[in-house]
């Protein structure tokens, strides 16, 4: 029987070294890309949020008509509802822009038109549906994980839910788009990469077939 020449098996040892942990590299980067890891949405990344959005609460203070001053929140069309202007988009505008928008428009209606549009707070809603213990709406207003969002509908069923097929849905360009999250691992306490919703998102948590 011919034994390994030893001086070829020395020799492909350090290739074979370099080429082991050059695929282990590349599988732990493929593994965050095929889980479609969504990074903190851009509303997010630097709060206070600059432009206002749908669930914001804002207060406006009329100087020339005190009785007007008021709290609302955008609603989920992006507007808010005021005395005498009626309906204003709110949604997607920095509150100095609106507060500038307004002067003009009751500059005609008041001698004193000075209006102060003042973010409450941001809010953000998202939806949880399928086997969790409280469903409903959310509403959030720090960045939140999809997990962290199954939490505060207040968590899995037991026995019923299937966390290795959560479902987030995520408007794009006029079209809801599905990603499937395997959320298993951080239930048995294994690390994972962490996918972060966005507003108006909807989680859905399936059942679990045996």
């Amino acid at each position: 029987m011919m034994l390994p020449n030893p001086c070829v098996a020395s020799r492909f040892k350090p290739f074979s070294w370099v080429f082991l942990f050059s695929l282990m590299a590349l599988m732990v980067f493929s593994g965050c890309q095929t889980r479609r890891v969504a990074v903190i949405p851009d509303s997010w990344m630097s709060p206070p949020r600059g432009c206002l959005a749908p669930g914001d609460v804002v207060r406006l203070s009329f100087s020339g008509a005190p009785e007007y001053n008021q709290i609302q929140k955008v609603r989920a069309d992006g507007r808010i509802s005021l005395p005498i202007v009626g309906e204003i988009v709110a949604d997607g505008k920095k509150p100095g822009e609106l507060q500038k928008e307004l002067a003009i428009l009751y500059k005609p209606q008041m001698q004193n038109n000075e209006v102060v549009v003042a973010l409450e707070n941001g809010a953000m809603p998202v939806y949880v549906s399928g086997f969790v213990n409280r469903p409903g709406k959310i509403i959030i207003d720090r960045p939140t994980t999809v997990l962290e969002a199954i939490m505060e509908a207040g968590g899995f069923q037991q026995g019923y839910a299937n966390p290795r097929k959560v479902i987030l849905m995520r408007k794009s360009n006029g079209q809801h788009v599905p990603t499937r999250l395997d959320l298993s691992p951080a239930l048995k306490g294994q690390p994972m990469c962490a996918t972060y919703v966005s507003a108006f998102d909807v989680i859905y948590v399936p059942e679990s077939i045996f």
